[in-house]
């Protein structure tokens, strides 16, 4: 059966968006999918399923977690083997800009177009550099998050639907879920 590892989008952000590791579970759970486990509150979350696409996948929690949280909750699907490949790039980006800030990665619901990489990578990030490696979108930021055009907002504008994660967290993942 395979497995995958999922990322909530925009959970426990402020008073109306809370939905706990227990109620994702649930909603997870309701879809059929089993040996469900998460990693801290913040919306990560590994389970078997039967289904073998993930865009199926992906529509089964969203509907679920809908139900549960009472409010859409975007969220993106990877096999453990795209996780870890995603960590490997980290560790890729990260040697080719060492030195460069805090590295964040935006984990991206479809693979992006070309076009709109170059976009991203075209914008004037002054200190701040990013780099696309399949559905990874890396951060490398030095200027304070509050002044930074390179976040996941514009990662969204230009690339769709991401969540981000910060790099240890990802590494954390690969190493414990991936394959």
């Amino acid at each position: 059966m395979p497995t995958y590892v999922a990322f909530l989008r925009a959970i426990n952000l402020g008073p109306t968006r809370k939905f706990s590791k227990a109620k994702i579970v649930e909603a997870v759970e309701d879809c059929g999918f089993t040996d469900v486990e998460t990693y801290i509150n913040t919306g990560n979350v590994r389970f078997d399923s039967s289904l073998r696409s993930r865009a199926k996948v992906e529509d089964a929690l969203e509907k679920a977690f809908r139900k549960h949280a009472g409010f859409e909750v975007p969220t993106i699907v990877m096999t453990p083997s795209e996780l870890k490949q995603i960590a490997a790039d980290a560790d890729e980006v990260a040697k080719r800009h060492h030195g460069t800030g805090a590295h964040y990665v935006s984990l991206l619901k479809e693979t992006p177009r070309a076009d709109d990489v170059k976009r991203l990578h075209e914008l004037d990030h002054g200190e701040d550099l990013a780099a696309v490696r399949g559905r990874g979108a890396h951060l490398l930021v030095v200027t304070p998050s509050a002044r930074s055009k390179l976040n996941n907002a514009t990662v969204e504008k230009l690339l769709g639907v991401a969540t981000n994660r910060n790099l240890n967290v990802v590494r954390t993942l690969a190493d414990k879920w991936g394959k």
